[in-house]
């Protein structure tokens, strides 16, 4: 009975082993990727919105230190209504 009792107990251990480094570690690592690759993501995507608002604020400081033009005054027609 003691060769079966240590056959079963290597057995048992046979299955840890393949379970902690066949799916445990594996499913551990690819959990750690992952969140690094959305962190990265996330980052990249902060960035670009920095990048937006300040090309935004750039373009509302132009437009608004120029005036806009003012039309000629050979530029205008009399409204005239059509009957």
């Amino acid at each position: 009975m003691s060769i079966f009792k240590v056959i079963f107990e290597l057995f048992v251990f046979y299955l840890l082993y393949k379970l902690v480094f066949d799916f445990i570690i594996p499913v551990y690592n690819t959990t750690k990727q992952v969140k690094k690759q959305f962190g990265d993501m996330q980052q990249n995507m902060q960035e670009k919105m920095k990048q937006q608002q300040q090309e935004q604020n750039q373009y509302t400081t132009k437009t608004a230190a120029t005036p806009p033009p003012r039309p000629k005054a050979d530029d205008y027609i009399d409204y005239e209504e059509i009957k």
